[in-house]
């Protein structure tokens, strides 16, 4: 019996260096950088739980969660996809630079556009609403390392009964299956759009999220022992309608309730020019903060100017923070286009395979940063987003949509995961931008 089971071992053992040979041929033999691969979403570490209890450590993504098409159940029409919502979303009505890789997603989540792909195969999209598709996003997420989300909450939209249980049903589905996949999630009210007297609504609609339940389950984030809300657009210099001091109230509201208090503010909020305020209280409203994050979408184009900014803004920058006892969390982002939406040029700021992204997230490790935010999970409005997006897009006259330029649809899932390892120290931050690793097929629709 006993050497029974040890020639079973050794066959084991025989059979498990085989496999793990073929495997490193595949990876290092077979494939290099920019490749043409399949998504496959495996996961090295399927159970691993994310610690709810801090911020420090992860890498969060902003999630939009804001797309709505005319038969989700929400009456919103192509909401975030077309420019009339009201009318089909095809040639001359679109606002997307990017189009979602919907080939995992099953037949309920999928929904038919006046769009067609170069073979004549009407182009799919998916609903926000749906709770599958959160459901599966949330596991590209655990299935990739990535934290978590930043789930975005537009303040200007919640006087609005429609949009209100639109973004409350996204807020519970995503909820939900951060539960289920072990991630964490946090708000973040965009301040964009409110009027003066305004600002105040947001400490009510926290209250009652709070009685629905949204800070229960130990999945809602957590950062120096309270719950993490986070506020963005505060001190601002592009003529917003609100105050600076509408937003010093809402901040001690926030934390009078129990709450650490997150701050989405400008790149130049330090030195008070360009995209930031010239005012003498934005120093003492920020002081009260938990974490600032200075947002940098289109503050520099490449990866030379992204290595300067964060030298010459960000290092400074975390300096104040640390001699204010401040936690300071650098945006980075992986490309910008908003051709559909605005005009202008397609590909704005080109992702350069990943080379873009990735240059950003090693400069904020050397800088000094112990977290990062990815702007975005979903935004492919501004051609953002790092999630699962087509290289064969709809094509047509005057049809002009953006592609992950040849690499796996999965690459940037990959790329954001290693950046968090390289955050945390488990991978060096001077090593080789991702290789293109082949899977063998993406999974079907469940």
């Amino acid at each position: 019996m006993v050497g029974h089971r040890c020639q079973k071992l050794k066959w084991f053992l025989l059979i498990s260096c085989l496999s793990l040979i073929s495997c490193l041929s595949l990876i290092f033999g077979q494939v290099g950088l920019g490749q043409q691969a399949e998504p496959a979403g495996d996961s090295r570490t399927p159970d691993a739980v994310v610690d709810a209890t801090t911020l420090t450590g992860k890498v969060m993504c902003g999630y939009q969660g804001w797309f709505s098409c005319p038969d989700d159940g929400g009456q919103l029409g192509w909401t975030h996809w077309a420019r009339t919502t009201r009318r089909p979303f095809g040639p001359g009505n679109v606002t997307v630079d990017l189009w979602p890789d919907i080939r995992e997603l099953s037949p309920q989540e999928r929904f038919r556009t006046r769009f067609n792909h170069s073979d004549g195969r009407p182009a799919e999209v998916y609903s926000s609403a749906n709770e599958k598709t959160i459901g599966r996003h949330f596991r590209w997420m655990r299935d990739y390392g990535i934290d978590g989300v930043f789930m975005q909450r537009f303040a200007n939209g919640l006087d609005s009964p429609r949009l209100k249980a639109q973004k409350d049903k996204v807020l519970f589905h995503a909820h939900d299956a951060a539960s289920k996949t072990g991630r964490v999630l946090a708000v973040m009210y965009d301040l964009s759009g409110l009027r003066r007297g305004q600002v105040a609504r947001i400490s009510d609609d926290w209250k009652q999220l709070k009685r629905d339940g949204i800070t229960h389950g130990g999945r809602y984030l957590n950062h120096r022992g309270k719950p993490l809300v986070a506020v963005w657009g505060v001190g601002f210099s592009d003529d917003r309608e609100y105050s600076l001091a509408e937003c010093a109230e809402l901040i001690d509201a926030l934390k009078a309730d129990g709450c650490a208090v997150m701050l989405g503010v400008p790149s130049w909020w330090r030195e008070q020019k360009r995209d930031a305020v010239a005012d003498a209280s934005l120093h003492q409203i920020l002081e009260k903060a938990d974490v600032l994050s200075p947002w940098t979408i289109g503050r520099y184009r490449s990866p030379q100017e992204a290595s300067l900014h964060a030298n010459r803004v960000w290092k400074p920058d975390l300096d104040w923070c640390v001699q204010h006892e401040i936690d300071f969390l650098p945006v980075v982002f992986p490309g910008f286009s908003w051709k559909n939406l605005h005009g202008g040029e397609l590909d704005a700021i080109p992702r350069l395979k990943g080379k873009f992204l990735w240059t950003q997230m090693i400069a904020a490790k050397r800088s000094g940063a112990k977290m990062i935010y990815v702007a975005m999970f979903d935004e492919v409005d501004e051609g953002t987003a790092i999630f699962k997006c087509s290289n064969d897009p709809p094509v047509g006259e005057n049809v002009s949509f953006l592609t992950y330029e040849g690499l796996p649809t999965d690459y940037y899932l990959r790329l954001t995961g290693e950046g968090g390892r390289m955050l945390r120290g488990q991978i060096p931050d001077d090593g080789p931008l991702l290789m293109s690793v082949p899977t063998p097929s993406i999974r079907p629709p469940k």
